[in-house]
């Protein structure tokens, strides 16, 4: 087991809970060391368990998920979090992932995309759903909280293609096919993208440039 991913559940609903072990224990590189249901459990569980990624859930009873993701990532920046989100929580989401989530997953999301982000979040990347990362983005154009567009945006017209297409779930790779660059180029502009608009991760540079209207 030294080799595998440690991931602790946290959720309100002890069938959601165990829904998701009974799912990653059939993966052979994800050991389930724990599971939590609220926040505050979840940092308890943190220190003594060790996880390598957390699926946390935002809405919960004493400690919510936001708060709990700030905790994480202030006294386990090592640890990654992913967000377990239904449809009508994209502002929260979106708070989520500016407070340091590497990602989120619905909670009826299919076996093979739950595994891949695992996997994703355990080695420091972020794996993003296409079609909720739209809707996010259309979400922080409507309504009262429209986001104010920037005179002059601080990224490059480069730097912007590049983050439009993490935004629309393109990996590295197929970012550099699509603007005929190398995927060195496409890490550089990433990086540029993170330290200008402070956050060190897509799904924390999507939810910045979302709200600032970049996007």
């Amino acid at each position: 087991m030294s080799d595998s991913i440690r991931v602790l559940i946290t959720d309100d609903h002890s069938i959601v809970r165990e829904g998701l072990t009974l799912i990653l224990e059939t993966a052979e590189n994800i050991e389930v060391v724990g599971e939590a249901a609220d926040g505050t459990v979840a940092l308890q569980l943190v220190a003594e368990k060790q996880p390598d990624v957390v699926l946390m859930d935002l809405r919960m009873p004493g400690m919510d998920g936001l708060t709990a993701i700030q905790h994480l990532q202030r006294d386990y920046p090592e640890v990654a979090v992913v967000i377990l989100t239904t449809y009508n929580e994209d502002d929260l989401m979106l708070r989520g992932l500016q407070a340091g989530a590497k990602g989120f997953l619905l909670k009826d999301t299919p076996r093979d995309t739950l595994l891949d982000t695992i996997q994703a979040a355990a080695k420091g990347e972020s794996l993003l759903n296409a079609d909720v990362m739209g809707r996010l983005l259309v979400h922080t154009q409507a309504g009262g909280k429209r986001p104010s567009i920037p005179k002059e945006s601080p990224l490059t017209e480069r730097e912007l293609q590049t983050l439009r297409a993490v935004a629309e779930g393109e990996t590295n790779k197929g970012i550099a096919l699509q603007l005929g660059i190398t995927e060195r180029t496409v890490k550089a502009h990433l990086t540029s993208v993170y330290n200008k608009l402070g956050v060190d991760s897509r799904a924390a540079a999507i939810a910045i440039a979302a709200q600032q209207g970049l996007l």
